[in-house]
């Protein structure tokens, strides 16, 4: 991964001051280490007429893999294709972007101890890149960079093989840029603008990360015409963070344009004086009430089985008193997005071993799921096609067998408060049904009476008092063995209550395990025959084994033979 950066001067303003600029000096070749790889400066000219500084970035793959699991995506864009051999170490991304705030931090901010007027001063400057992945095209890179003020974008698209004319061109492009810029807006230019080509990052995205695009965009961002796009992408279309984003450059914008400061244009709310309530979330009153039911039930050890993206993972993860919490889901993109919400690779060890998350399907037993305090479905069975409940059934609370069971779901009759539900339609396009209160205590009933758990319900949310609450939720609680299964058949086939008699049901007695009664008669099977043969009475210690089979045939004490004998023999 390659960049560098070109200046002309003059006797007056020789090039090398780019050196300053950058506080790297010409005559040294210096490496860094970057949290992927390591980021070389060098100059491969430098002179007073022309001074040309390179950054050379190199990635190592195993890292990249290793650090990038459950960031951005995947690492890679192309991480789905292969995990180590993919653009990244060549292609500039995010990862360069990275490379230029560490290395060059002090220019990227416009300072310079050393030349303080030359970082205020525009300079001829000439930046090529050879390869830039660009979702877009030639076309989108000229929509970016041109109204930022370069004279010249050249964007040419690479072949896929020289060789092979007719296959096209890929999505990669040599980059050239020529103008009069500071210094410091053509790196903040880089900063921003490689990762919304490439469409992609390698890292999670996190709330910081809207003051990094506003410091970054400061001065050009908020007129751009490409603003939208350029923001979306930035924030890897991260809904929450490109609208709170949008709202604030629009503020600056504003503040631009009527030449005053932000805070005095964003003051229509005293927020010391807001006692305006707002409503609390469904979502968030869900979890809440699942956590009060869970720490009502004593749980430690918690399963959130169809955790989703791990919003019940995160609050669990809060309070100590849950040792450990594991999230179970089918969807491998669902595990890796709850991964990057809960920062596993940046936990402490203590934390990070409270959590694991697991791929699984509910629809099967999986012996990774027994032992635990209390599991939790909310808002799962209603995704299920209904021929597949007993599956999911079985697999919870006749196999996992938690010792407290949290189940919450849509309920139906509520849907006509929403306004915006048309009538007739679910809540979700992926439900396959929603219960009514009757018909979710109905199954209820039965799932707690076939497996040995007693039941009680509770309303989520505001209770109206002709529809009900908008969430259902029942607490199984485990009370008993089941009453069918395999776990009680041997009492219940002789109908006789449970004693400490053996295993075939017959009164525990002195006798052998035969089952057959002790009698004077000779005995008849196998274990005795070598004795029976000799019409001889049975002894108060029978000996049955091989071993003895010798002496029991006469019945008579084995003795060492005489001289004689010896000698016949």
């Amino acid at each position: 991964m390659f960049l560098t950066i070109s200046t002309t001067g003059t006797p007056e303003r020789p090039a090398t001051d780019l050196g300053f600029l950058l506080h790297k000096h010409p005559d040294n070749a210096q490496a860094f280490s970057t949290s992927h790889g390591t980021a070389h400066v060098l100059y491969p000219e430098a002179s007073a007429e022309r001074c040309t500084a390179a950054l050379l970035l190199e990635v190592d793959p195993v890292a990249l893999v290793r650090r990038g699991k459950g960031k951005g995506r995947g690492g890679a864009p192309d991480a789905a294709l292969a995990q180590y051999v993919n653009d990244r170490p060549y292609a500039a991304s995010s990862l360069l972007a990275v490379a230029i705030g560490n290395v060059f931090s002090s220019a990227l901010r416009g300072q310079c101890k050393a030349r303080p007027e030359r970082a205020e001063q525009p300079m001829p400057l000439r930046i090529e890149v050879p390869a830039v992945p660009a979702r877009g095209g030639a076309a989108l890179v000229r929509r970016l960079f041109e109204p930022l003020g370069w004279a010249t974008v050249t964007a040419e698209p690479v072949a896929l093989d020289e060789q092979f004319p007719e296959w096209g061109d890929s999505r990669y492009v040599r980059l050239a840029l020529e103008g009069e810029l500071r210094l410091a807006e053509a790196l903040r230019h880089l900063y921003v603008l490689l990762p919304v080509l490439d469409d992609a990052k390698h890292y999670w995205v996190s709330d910081d990360e809207v003051d990094k695009l506003l410091r970054a965009g400061e001065g050009w961002l908020p007129t751009h015409p490409e603003q939208k796009l350029i923001t979306s992408r930035y924030l890897s279309r991260r809904w929450a963070l490109t609208r709170r984003a949008m709202e604030r450059l629009e503020l600056v914008r504003l503040a631009e344009t009527d030449d005053t400061d932000v805070e005095d244009i964003d003051n229509a709310v005293d927020e010391a004086t807001d006692t305006e309530e707002r409503p609390v979330p469904l979502a968030v009153q869900r979890r809440d009430a699942i956590i009060a039911a869970l720490r009502a039930a004593g749980a430690g050890r918690v399963l959130d089985l169809g955790c989703g993206q791990g919003q019940l993972v995160q609050e669990l993860l809060k309070d100590t008193r849950f040792t450990e919490v594991v999230g179970v889901d089918v969807s491998m993109r669902a595990l890796t997005i709850a991964a990057r919400r809960l920062k596993i690779d940046r936990m402490g060890e203590r934390q990070a071993s409270r959590v694991t998350l697991l791929q699984g399907s509910l629809a099967y037993t999986d012996k990774r799921l027994k032992g635990y305090d209390a599991a939790v479905l909310s808002e799962v069975v209603e995704h299920l096609d209904l021929p597949r409940l007993p599956a999911l059934e079985y697999a919870v609370f006749g196999s996992a067998r938690p010792g407290t069971v949290l189940v919450t779901t849509p309920n139906v009759e509520y849907n006509v408060r929403w306004e915006t539900l048309p009538a007739g339609h679910v809540r979700h396009g992926d439900h396959r049904f929603e219960w009514t209160r009757e018909e979710f205590r109905t199954w209820s009933h039965a799932v707690a009476e076939r497996h040995g758990y007693g039941v009680e319900f509770e309303p989520v949310g505001p209770d109206d008092p002709e529809v009900g609450p908008p969430t259902q939720m029942a607490v199984f609680t485990l009370t008993d063995q089941p009453r069918t299964g395999r776990a009680v058949t041997d009492r219940t086939r002789t109908g006789q209550p449970r004693t400490d008699q053996p295993r075939t049901g017959q009164p525990r007695t002195d006798q052998p395990r035969t089952g057959q009664p002790r009698t004077d008669q000779p005995r008849t099977d196998r274990a005795v025959t070598d004795r029976t043969r000799t019409g001889q009475p049975r002894t108060d210690q029978p000996r049955t084994d091989r071993a003895v089979t010798d002496r029991t045939r006469t019945d008579q004490p084995r003795t060492a033979p005489s001289p004689k004998e010896a000698k016949a023999a």
